[in-house]
Parts: C-alpha cells; sequence; structure tokens
C-alpha cells in the first residue's frame, strides 16, 4: 500500500495519523515506510525522537520534495507499506504522490476553517481520479471536542465532506493531550500507558480504512 495523508490545511493531524498509523501497521507485522514530504518536517523529528530511544522498533524513514513518483515507484519496490506525510498545503509532492498513492487520507478538523478548503480539495481529488482512478480516498475527523452536547459539530463536518462527494470515516479522533505528549517523544499512541482511548480510535481508524491487515 502507498498510503496519502495530505490536506490543505494544516493542524488537522496529518503527522499525528502518519506516525500512529505507522506503528500500527509495523505491529502488525508490515514492513513500513514513512516518507516526510512535509516542509516542517514533523515526522522526520519525530522518527530522530524514536530512533534514540532503544525501548521501541525503529521504523525506516526518507524526505523527499518536488515530485516524487520515481521516488515512490522505486521504495514500493522495497517496503510492504509507504505512509506519506504531505503536509498541510498544496504542493508538487502532494500532487504526485496522488498519481501513484492506492490511499489517500484527508484530515479536517470540524472548524470552518478546515472545512472551508474542501472546495480546493474535491478540484484535487478530481485530479488525482483522472489519472489514478483506483485511489481509495476518505475524509477523518480529528481533534474532535469530547462533551456529548458538542457531537453536532462532529455530524455537521461530516456532512459538508459529504456534500463535496468526500466519504468521510465513522470513525474519528478525539482532542486528547496524549497524541501531543506521544509525538513529542517519539512514540505513538500504542506505547504510552493511559492511552486506552486513543489507541481504540487509532485501530477503529486503521481497520475502517485499511481493512483486516
Amino acid at each position: 500500500m502507498i498510503i496519502l495523508v495530505g490536506g490543505e490545511k494544516g493542524g488537522s493531524g496529518k503527522s499525528c495519523l502518519a506516525q500512529n498509523l505507522a506503528v500500527y501497521l509495523q505491529a502488525n507485522h508490515r514492513d513500513v515506510l514513512l516518507l516526510d514530504a512535509d516542509p516542517q518536517g514533523t515526522t522526520t523529528d519525530w522518527v530522530k525522537e524514536r530512533d534514540e530511544n532503544s525501548n521501541v522498533k525503529n521504523i525506516s524513514s526518507v524526505q523527499a520534495a518536488g515530485n516524487i513518483r520515481q521516488v515512490l515507484i522505486d521504495l514500493s519496490k522495497r517496503y510492504q507499506d509507504i505512509i506519506i506525510d504531505a503536509g498541510g498545503q498544496d504542493s508538487e509532492a502532494l500532487r504526485s504522490a496522488m498519481t501513484i498513492a492506492t490511499h489517500m487520507l484527508l484530515p479536517f478538523r470540524p472548524k470552518r476553517r478546515d472545512l472551508k478548503t474542501l472546495v480546493h480539495v474535491e478540484k484535487l481529488i478530481q485530479l488525482a481520479k483522472a489519472v489514478n482512478p483506483k485511489i481509495y480516498t476518505r475524509a477523518v475527523i480529528t481533534q474532535c471536542p469530547t462533551l456529548p452536547s458538542q457531537a453536532q459539530r462532529i455530524l455537521d463536518a461530516k456532512e459538508a465532506c459529504e456534500s463535496f462527494d468526500l466519504v468521510t470515516l465513522n470513525n474519528f479522533t478525539c482532542n486528547r493531550n496524549i497524541y501531543d505528549d506521544a509525538d513529542e517523544n517519539g512514540l505513538s499512541v500504542f506505547e504510552m500507558p493511559a492511552s486506552d482511548k486513543a489507541k481504540q480510535e487509532i485501530e477503529e481508524i486503521a481497520k475502517e480504512f485499511l481493512g483486516e491487515i
């Protein structure tokens, strides 16, 4: 699988999802590579932190920018799964990855400034499917409020995505400090204490998006 995590707005948790999905796949005995195509290098910094921790398994990673299509073709011969952290902007790396990715996951927070990007994201998906019609594309709502009284915001965000013909996963992530704590230490939520809820969120997203591994 070549799994692209990207979008038009920063801060929606793309790097977090890419990192946690990589650990999830590795734990399911997959040979995984993380490709950091985000100029901010968030995932690269995470991998460096992880490499210094002898208590967790290292995850192979590379950085790439610009037209990464050929890079992905070459790397796909060496790894079972590649997860691309494309960052929060329309870029050449994002567009070139869309031409070859098997899966594309687009995170959106249930906030107006995130959902306003749906107009442009819809056009990007149309371009991708013109050259890569088999790409499996889904949206996921992230950093959702945990209060039951705020549940309507999640439903409204899903409805907004669906209005642009972007199918949204039933599962979502909530706004939990443990995601940031894990990221800062080069860990996933699977390796953090007292992370049962976050771990369940990632597992359910992975199973719904990728199927049983």
